[in-house]
């Protein structure tokens, strides 16, 4: 029988902090990560990431990403990169009424010491010109060993709000 379940390991709120880290990681099991009503302090920033290693979010040019940014106001574009030094998130987001990003995140291999970390995204949000978008992506962390969790934070200013729920991911 298939029996899979989400077990919530954590919700941190933010409120106007310049990083938000997410920890709790400890198994090998997957792990999904809602954010919900995430908001910057300074309009049209670019949401970031990075993994964290005992705590310590890893600064190393090892992220790669790639992603597909579906718009209705215009046309659809890929984006990708490699050997940056943060998880690049295609995700810029307004900070007026309204413009908040939302985002279901899965984390792979983040415990194990001989995979690299791999995240899949998908993000629904409005930007500083009150546009919709969608974005699709992913991407890897590429340096074997463990990880505990994962930090956010915007490429100018605070992340104004947002709710960060971490679940492990039984029984897949």
């Amino acid at each position: 029988s298939f029996d899979m379940s989400l077990r919530k390991v954590s919700t941190t709120t933010a409120s106007n902090d310049a990083t938000v880290d997410i920890t709790g990681i400890d198994t090998d099991d997957n792990y999904m990560l809602t954010i919900t009503n995430l908001v910057p302090a300074s309009d049209g920033a670019q949401l970031r990431g990075r993994v964290l290693k005992s705590g310590s979010a890893q600064t190393g040019a090892s992220y790669d990403y790639a992603s597909e940014e579906i718009k209705a106001h215009t046309a659809f574009g890929a984006t990708s990169g490699e050997n940056y030094t943060y998880f690049r998130f295609e995700v810029n987001v307004g900070s007026a009424t309204g413009e908040m990003a939302n985002g279901i995140l899965y984390l792979m291999n983040f415990n194990s010491s001989s995979d690299y970390d791999f995240i899949s995204t998908e993000w629904a949000f409005k930007n500083n010109g009150n546009n919709t978008y969608g974005n699709t992506g992913g991407g890897v962390h590429t340096v074997t060993s463990a990880s505990n969790g994962i930090q956010f934070y915007f490429s100018t200013g605070n992340i104004s709000t947002g709710t960060f729920t971490l679940y492990k991911i039984t029984g897949a």
